[in-house]
């Protein structure tokens, strides 16, 4: 076999492979995949006026209209296919945006232009401007409303002896001065519209630069240098080198070597474009302008440049596009396959949070009982405690674990009952706490300055104490004898002492039902990915949640009454504490006769016992004053009588009022029983879809038909 035969199988084989690429991009485009998942492209972009569309016409053969820029005005996607026929099939379509809703999107792309010859396109770009809606485009009278640039592409697809298979996208050219014809909004529209091109990481930028221009400053070049950071995606493009200042040519040569201050790792390209008078007698043919690029550049004075020949010329520049735009699909098709893949599974997983579809007052009673049941499972498994279920997604946070945070708030409640619920606490068994900055001072005063210090306050709050139980002993006589005291007594002593039981319960109260409106409604938002079904569900679990705050506070109140009640108790630890308190009393009356020196001492069970001192005390419980004795042993009973009742009361607010009203039922305020008891107008109005859920629920269904099929031309 001939080398001449290999190289033709090889040539072939390549054509072959670009064609497969392009062919697969091209459906993926058409499946609109691309409004989704960035695709390999080749981008052609530059400055108005820096020679662009003459470039493409290079590159691709098509003669583009030049009198008044109309196909500027909007993206164009050219597409090349190459087959051995000899007609040239030529066909012009509209790519909608995708923020274009569905009607205009149906709209726009039902417009299908096949074209016997180029000759054809001018008036075709001026009805795609009119029906993009742009700004003076119009076949009768230019509209003169409206944007100046689209957003929607133009799609040209050639197929014939193109010699080539490529697909570039031609931009609109960016606007370095706003004026009458361009306004700022036209100035920022196409920067934005660039912007979103070649951000892309799969875009392969084309950037056109004019010679006679600062490189540097010509505003592709800084886009490009803050898109491509690395410089790996940009492709530079110098043109009009016939219109630079004699002398100038070695910089530019430079430049196109890559030897100059602006480097590109993939270089530069030189071309000629055609000049006005090389157009006089019509459209340049492809051959011509080759000889034509051709004889320029091997004149003086750039036959002495020492040019890299591949690298000058539209011929030179469309082969490497053809063979760079082939290897960057090759690179990328798998990556894009895996991205189209974990979309899917993202959209399949948003369409399952929907739900299904609910067009019926079945399906949305069926709806409604499926979440329910959802949130029953939820609830009952926050109020036993199994938190491992949702541990990784709902109870992730721990103020959703609503067994954990209930202990939390009841042993806060408790604590603050046993600290701060007495009006004395030195008539408690409660111990005063000394608080941070009391423990401070004691660190740096003398330690028995500070002992003396709280003595002394603790006396006075004991005086106090007494002087409050003797005034309240004394309006409270009735007709018991002098040094007894009667029931009243206990019961008022007990209620001023417990005063504060009522407004810290309340609090408890506000603090649990609060957490629990608060999971309820993160509950609610966790298990209904539907607005409309959150908003109209909400108000009707917050009203029967509000009537449980009513039963529990009703339940509280109660337990308040009988707090309010005389004393009453048949727990034998108040029995004991009284006989403790005054087993006790009669001990501290007795210490200060245990002794370990004295003249008149004895010993007994191992102490030294001095008489005298046993004497005195002995005389001092039998002389004591019948009213302080009284005092004093309804001292002990209201100390007994406060700590039993204390206990149980804050037993039952946790038991008769959090977890019987609140805690209880709360898994049954929406439930498969409650939904099936709730009437049809009922069910319409919470289980409905809203529109906005109907028009996601489209749109998720459309995206998921587009992925699937851009799978199945990736298989």
């Amino acid at each position: 076999m001939s080398a001449m035969s290999l190289t033709s199988s090889s040539d072939q084989a390549n054509k072959s492979k670009s064609k497969s690429f392009l062919q697969k991009i091209a459906e993926l485009r058409a499946h609109g995949i691309g409004d989704h998942i960035s695709l390999p492209q080749l981008v052609v972009c530059g400055d108005q006026s820096a020679g662009k569309s003459s470039v493409l016409e290079g590159i691709t053969g098509i003669p583009f209209p030049r009198n008044d820029g109309v196909c500027t005005k909007f993206a164009t996607e050219i597409t090349l296919t190459h087959n051995d026929g000899e007609k040239t099939i030529i066909k012009a379509s509209i790519i909608p945006h995708a923020s274009r809703s569905e009607e205009e999107r149906a709209r726009i792309s039902s417009f299908v232009w096949d074209l016997a010859s180029f000759d054809e396109l001018p008036p075709v770009i001026s009805e795609v401007g009119e029906i993009m809606g742009l700004r003076g485009f119009g076949r009768k009278s230019a509209v003169s409303t409206g944007p100046a640039f689209g957003a929607d592409v133009l799609s040209i697809k050639v197929s014939g002896p193109t010699g080539r298979h490529l697909t570039v996208v031609d931009l609109p050219g960016l606007i370095v001065v706003a004026n009458d014809e361009q306004t700022s909004e036209d100035v920022q529209l196409v920067e934005r519209l660039v912007d979103d091109y070649i951000k892309s990481p799969r875009t392969i930028i084309i950037a056109i630069v004019q010679a006679g221009n600062d490189i540097a400053n010509q505003r592709i070049i800084q886009k490009a240098r803050q898109v491509d950071t690395n410089g790996e995606r940009t492709v530079g493009v110098i043109t009009k080198p016939d219109l630079i200042n004699l002398g100038t040519e070695k910089r530019i040569a430079m430049l196109s070597r890559n030897e100059d201050t602006t480097k590109l790792k993939r270089g530069f390209f030189i071309v000629k474009n055609p000049a006005p008078k090389d157009l006089e007698a019509g459209d340049m043919t492809s051959e011509a302008r080759r000889r034509m690029e051709h004889a320029f550049f091997t004149s003086p004075p750039w036959s002495e440049q020492r040019l890299d020949k591949d690298r000058v010329g539209t011929a030179r520049l469309a082969a490497y596009l053809q063979s760079i735009l082939d290897r960057h699909i090759e690179r990328e098709l798998p990556k894009v396959y895996n991205e189209i893949r974990q979309l899917l599974t993202e959209t399949e997983e948003a369409l399952m949070a929907l739900g299904p579809e609910r067009k019926t007052v079945t399906e949305m009673k069926a709806y409604l009982a499926e979440v329910s049941l959802q949130f029953h499972d939820l609830c009952r498994q926050g109020l036993d405690g199994y938190y491992a279920k949702y541990g990784d997604t709902f109870f992730e946070d721990d103020t959703m674990r609503l067994r954990a945070q209930v202990h939390i708030f009841n042993n806060k409640f408790a604590d603050e009952m046993r600290l701060n619920g007495a009006k004395w606490r030195c008539l408690t068994n409660v111990n005063e706490p000394m608080d941070d900055t009391q423990e401070a001072e004691d660190e740096d005063e003398d330690e028995i300055d500070a002992e003396n210090r709280l003595i002394n306050m603790a006396a006075e709050q004991r005086a106090l104490a007494e002087q409050w139980i003797l005034a309240t002993y004394r309006r409270t006589r009735g007709q018991e004898l002098q040094g007894t005291y009667n029931s009243v007594l206990l019961a008022e002593l007990f209620h001023e002492q417990s005063s504060a039981w009522l407004g810290i319960a309340r609090e408890h109260l506000h603090t649990v039902f609060r957490s629990i409106s608060q999971f309820v409604r993160r509950a609610v938002d966790f298990i209904i990915k539907d607005e409309q079904v959150r908003r109209r569900l909400l108000p009707e679990m917050q009203d029967i949640l509000s009537e449980s705050h009513s039963e529990a506070k009703a339940e509280l109140t109660k337990l308040w009454n009988d707090e309010r009640r005389f004393p009453m108790t048949y727990n034998p630890y108040y029995a004991d504490i009284v006989q403790q308190a005054r087993k006790d009393d009669k001990q501290n009356s007795l210490l200060t006769a245990v002794t370990d020196s004295s003249d008149n001492v004895v010993q007994h069970d191992g102490d030294l016992v001095n008489l005298s001192s046993l004497k005195a005390a002995l005389m001092a419980t039998i002389g004591i004053d019948i009213e302080a004795q009284a005092c004093k042993e309804a001292t002990a009973a209201l100390k007994a009588y406060y700590e039993v009742a204390l206990k149980t009361f804050v037993d039952n607010v946790c038991r008769q009022v959090i977890e019987r009203h609140i805690l209880t039922n709360l898994s049954e305020i929406f439930s498969p029983v409650s939904v099936m008891r709730l009437s049809t107008e009922k069910i319409e109005h919470i289980g409905s879809e809203s529109d906005e859920v109907q028009i996601k629920r489209q749109e998720l269904e459309t995206l998921k038909e587009q992925l699937e099929a851009g799978l199945s031309v990736l298989v």
